[in-house]
Order: structure tokens, then sequence, then C-alpha cells
């Protein structure tokens, strides 16, 4: 909606300039012709009557010069001393002079200068006149300006209307698409011009990527089907031989691992699930997830990590906590924070707090570069000691998950030890 109102504004600024531009720009040549042209027709006009009254002088010596508009005097070369100062000198031609009246007024008008046959000729046209029709001219124009710039205005915003109108309605038609999830064809509704062109390559856009959800939803649903199934009988089968009473202990140990191995990999394919379809879900019958117990789930899968380690694993739950998550999200999240705590954790301890609103995970491992805080949880990104295990998907995994379901997670090293705290934050899903 901003962007199309500063394309409507764009669009009427561009009209309201262009007409003042324009209406100024014939203003200020109106102004130049007719003051160019004026002094052209005066100055021509002014030469020809003084030439014709030296003649008609030299002529008729005693037939005095008549004329409304015009003044004239003349005088031979003998006594031109009588005429005025400022004219004894001037040659042929016309020239714009000024007086200031007894008044106070400034008198401005034209002197038309011809000598010839000893006779020197002067015509006067005043045009001050002239002056209070320039400025009338140019308030006429000046209100032409205003007008024609408001009217500019005003059809800039019938235009805007009028254009924006289909980008509006398609603008509108995409919005209702977002809100309802449906797919109705947009080029229908609108003329085979540029926004019909641009409704057309999106329903294209729209049908290619439908066919890419489609196909990728169907791909995960068959991933789903296929890795469940094969998963599900070993448990089963795993469950079963836990029952034989022949088992040694050690052989019943093993089997409880590939039992928790099962598992894991059924969460993290649910996991997975969730997110190639950005789909959150809640767990089954409105029930929730303890935090504090999917914690001691993982951390009885991490212990086989903690064979031949001086490292210890404790659990401290100061407040209890539900979530309304799946339990297998939250174990997804917890296995790769505890599991990389215990990974990096040489010897000493690992401390898994459950309090109010958040659980962190307290290692007394190497720790890490605050710098590197945020770069761990980039895909590909392993930390530090990692070796060559490990892809650097684990932490990504956790983001995402932790951004499906509103939960804020992070890393920061310890301050009064090594170490480092990796923390869950349940944002508006603790109760």
């Amino acid at each position: 909606m901003q962007s199309r109102r500063k394309l409507r504004f764009r669009l009427i600024v561009s009209f309201a300039l262009f007409g003042f531009g324009l209406s100024a720009l014939f203003a200020v040549a109106s102004l130049y012709v007719r003051a160019k042209v004026e002094n052209q027709l005066v100055n021509a006009s002014l030469q020809s009557d003084i030439n014709q009254a030296i003649e008609s002088k030299h002529a008729n010596p005693e037939q005095p010069y008549q004329s409304q508009l015009m003044e004239a005097w003349f005088w031979s070369d003998r006594t031109i001393y009588k005429a005025r100062l400022d004219w004894q000198n001037l040659g042929n031609g016309v020239y714009d002079m000024q007086d200031v009246e007894k008044n106070g007024d400034l008198r401005r008008y034209k002197l038309a200068v011809a000598r010839k046959y000893g006779l020197v000729g002067f015509l006067t046209y005043d045009i001050s006149r002239e002056d209070l029709g320039k400025r009338q001219l140019i308030t006429s124009l000046v209100a032409s300006v205003v007008l024609f710039s408001l009217l500019s205005l005003a059809i800039g915003l019938w235009l805007s209307r009028k254009v924006l109108k289909p980008v509006t309605e398609l603008a509108r038609r995409l919005r209702d698409f977002r809100k309802v999830g449906r797919a109705e064809p947009l080029a229908a509704h609108f003329a085979d011009d540029e926004v019909g062109e641009l409704a057309q390559a999106l329903d294209e856009y729209a049908e290619r990527l439908t066919a890419i959800v489609e196909r990728d939803r169907e791909f995960n649903s068959d991933v789903s089907h296929e890795l469940r199934t094969p998963l599900a009988v070993i448990s089963s089968t795993t469950e079963l031989l836990q029952g034989s009473p022949d088992l040694t202990d050690k052989l019943r140990e093993r089997l409880k691992r590939i039992e928790r191995a099962s598992r894991q990999a059924t969460e993290l394919i649910e996991a997975l699930l969730l997110l190639s379809r950005a789909e959150r879900r809640g767990p089954t019958r409105g029930e929730t997830t303890e935090v504090a117990k999917v914690a001691s789930d993982v951390i009885e899968s991490q212990r086989p990590q903690l064979r031949d380690k001086p490292v210890e694993v404790e659990l401290v739950e100061k407040q209890s906590i539900s979530v309304n998550a799946p339990a297998s999200v939250l174990s997804v999240a917890l296995t790769n924070l505890i599991g990389n705590a215990i990974k990096y954790t040489l010897e000493g301890c690992v401390t898994v707090r459950v309090e109010k609103g958040r659980i962190d995970v307290i290692d007394t491992g190497p720790g890490i570069k605050p710098e590197d805080a945020e770069r761990l949880f980039q895909r590909g990104v392993r930390g530090e000691g990692a070796g060559g295990s490990g892809a650097g998907l684990g932490l990504a995994i956790v983001r995402r998950l932790c951004e499906l379901y509103g939960w804020n997670v992070s890393m920061r090293p310890r301050t009064d030890t090594n170490g480092a705290i990796a923390s869950i934050v349940f944002e508006r899903e603790d109760r």
C-alpha cells in the first residue's frame, strides 16, 4: 500500500510540475516575444516618423508637426544649442530615455533623432502607459500559470486514480489470494495491456510454484512413509528382543541404544518434515510437553557419549515448564544442544537448568568466541575442535525449529570460567 501511494504521489507531482513548468515557460516566452516585437515595432515606427517629419520640415519649413501621441522639435545646426543638453550630441537612431517629473514620478520615453539637410529633429514617444500594459499582462500571465498548475494537479489526481486502478485491483486480488489461500487466475480480470501482461506472468509463476510445492509435498510424504516404516520395524523388533529372558546385560544395553537411536531418528524425521512444510503443529489432543521430562530423556539418550570421559551431566529443575509443541520438536532441539555440550566437554560438568520461561545448557568445555556466537547457527558452520565430525547442520536446524515455534535460541561464552551457555527462551509459549 505504501509503494502504491508513493507511485500515485509521484504521478500527481509529475503532472503538477509539468503543468506549472509548461505554463510558466509559455508565460516567459509571451513576455519576451511581446517585449521584443513591441520594441522593434515602436523603434521602426519612430524612426520612420522622424525621417518623414524631417522631409516635411525641409519641404515646408512653416508647417508645424502634428501628433496626438508624439511630440517633435526641430532645430538647425546653428540653433541646436536650444535643445536639451543630453539630446544635443545624439546621432541618428532611437534611444530609451527617462526623466524625473516635478511630482517626483519617473517618466520613461523613447527619443528618435534624425539629422538631415542641416536640420536636427527630435521625436518623443511616452512609453509609461506601455509599462502599465506590461504589468497588467504579467498579472494575467501569473494568474494563468496558477490556474493551469491547479488544472494540472486536478488532472494528475484524476489520472492517478484512473491509471493506478488496475494496479490497485491486482494488488487487492493478490492480498485476497494470500488470505484465503486459493489460486484463481488473475489475467481473466484485466485488459490486454501492461497490467494484463503482469497478471499473466503472475499466473504462470503461481502455476510453476504450485507445481513445485506439490512435488515437494509429495516427496516429503513419500520420504516420511518410506523412512518411518523401517524405523517402526526396528523399534518393534528391539522391543520384542528386549523381552527375551536369555539376553545378557551387554546385549540388552545395545538393544536399548538401538531403540533410542530409532526414536531419535523418528523425531528428527518429524521435525524436518515440519520445517520443510513451514508447518507449526502442536501436540495431539491439546496436550502440552513437559520441558524437564524431555530434557531428562535426552540426557539419558546421550549418556553413551560419556563413556571414558570424566564428565558429569545433571538436570536442575527450578520451575516446571510446559510448552505447546510436540515432544519430538523439543527433543530434536535439546538433543543438538545437550549433545554438543557433552561432545565438546572433555572434563567437568554439563548442567541442564530448567527455570521460568527458559532452559539453559551450561558446559565446561573450551567455550566460544563472542563474535562466533551467532555464526554457529548458520548452515555448514562448525565449532572449533569439531574435527572432521558433523556437517554443521545441527544448530541451524535448532534455529529454524525455534523460529517456527516463536522461541529464541542463543549461545554465549561463560564469564566465570571456560565453557559456553546455550539457551532456549520460550516466548509466549511458556505456561
